[in-house]
């Protein structure tokens, strides 16, 4: 157990990369250079108890600026979030059991949380023109284009794999419903759950992958002797490798194979009921779902979609 692996486990299961988090995570670390920790949150309250102590545009640029960073990071400085209070107090309880374990270094502490700034920062987000002109394909087809650009500048993180599975996710809601099935990170895998395939709806399995392997056939021959029905979803250059390899495994006809562009398009087609006036709301919905499982499940703000 170390200092950075800690910091890093309760970024990530915390969710602290919204403005909002590190603005607070920022505040807090500077109340316990001057008070000392343990810190009781009780007195990191404003005298009415509605806001976290010294949380604001001010505090949190002066911070920032010792490291040359002038962009804002929130306006209110997280003040206004309603949930910001208990971020307060779960961060408190973070740091004074770091003193607990001996493990306090705020100069490194700091400086974990203005190396996130800067990732947020860095952090572009994924772009959909709502153009009339395009074809539903298209919209996916560059989202793709896009995360395999991410993916060259950060090698070994698979974006266009990530982007999938949640665009896959939030189509299957916006045509179900949300609640019919669980989401994950896409870093959870099906091991750790024991889930039989990325989504689960009644006995369908569907499995995201960019590179349908051997692995994968092998997955959907589980669940096949599970009485389960696999589907794979991957891109175009997946669907031969998908064919081969169901196909030497005898299982050609038994494992329903689709790409993901035509996969996702023709569901938008039909939230739109075809009709042109209807079919930029079925994109907006669409994109709003899989903001909302990105924000919920990920911890990386350049997943996000937004529209132009």
């Amino acid at each position: 157990m170390t200092l950075e692996t800690e910091l890093q486990r309760f970024y990530t299961e915390r969710k602290y990369n919204a403005k909002g988090k590190l603005s607070v995570a920022l505040v807090v670390t500077e109340h316990a250079r001057k008070m000392g920790l343990p810190l009781d949150p009780a007195k990191l309250l404003t005298n009415r108890a509605g806001q976290v102590l010294g949380l604001g545009i001010a505090p949190v640029q002066k911070i920032l600026s010792k490291y040359g960073i002038v962009k804002i990071l929130a306006r209110e400085g997280g003040r206004t979030s309603r949930g910001s209070i208990d971020h307060m107090k779960e961060y408190v309880l973070f740091l004074n059991n770091l003193h607990t374990l001996d493990l306090i270094d705020l100069d490194k502490i700091e400086q974990f949380w203005v190396e996130k700034v800067n990732l947020f920062f860095a952090g572009k987000p994924l772009k959909i023109k709502l153009d009339g002109s395009q074809g539903l394909r298209t919209l996916i087809r560059d989202l793709i284009a896009q995360g395999e650009v991410k993916q060259k500048e950060v090698p070994g993180l698979n974006y266009v794999g990530i982007i999938l599975q949640h665009l896959v996710g939030a189509k299957l809601d916006c045509a179900l419903g949300a609640g019919h099935f669980k989401h994950n990170s896409a870093s959870t895998s099906d091991a750790q759950t024991g889930r039989s395939g990325d989504f689960l709806i009644d006995k369908v399995v569907i499995h995201m992958t960019t590179a349908p392997s051997e692995f994968v056939i092998s997955r959907c021959k589980e669940n096949l002797s599970q009485g389960q029905r696999p589907i794979i979803v991957t891109t175009q250059k997946g669907i031969a490798l998908a064919e081969g390899n169901a196909e030497n495994a005898g299982l050609a006809n038994r494992i329903d194979i689709f790409e993901v562009e035509q996969f996702i398009a023709l569901n938008l087609y039909e939230f739109a009921k075809f009709q042109e006036k209807s079919r930029e709301m079925a994109v907006i919905d669409l994109v709003r779902r899989y903001n909302e499982i990105v924000d919920e499940f990920e911890t990386d703000p350049s997943l996000q979609i937004e529209l132009q």
